[in-house]
């Protein structure tokens, strides 16, 4: 049985369409898995912030814990004076 050259070409059109979405897939591919690995450290950028804002939260409620503490001390020992005196 002779060989088809136009089932030849076409065979070979179909190869070159498929090696080239596969390229285009790989490229993309290639930059969806960077933007994700960005991301993930994004991500760790934040969780780090919010911890370190969670500790400044934490230490401002402990003083003002405190402030409050001296406040009612200081205003305790005010109670029954003459505010003349």
């Amino acid at each position: 049985m002779p060989e088809d050259p136009v089932a030849h070409s076409e065979l070979a059109a179909l190869t070159r369409r498929f090696e080239q979405v596969q390229e285009k897939t790989d490229r993309e591919f290639g930059i969806v898995k960077s933007d994700l690995t960005a991301v993930r450290l994004q991500v760790g950028n934040l969780d780090q912030k919010v911890d370190q804002l969670a500790g400044a939260v934490q230490a401002l409620g402990e003083k003002i814990d405190r402030n409050q503490a001296q406040i009612i001390e200081l205003l305790s020992g005010l109670v029954g004076k003459n505010p003349n005196s």
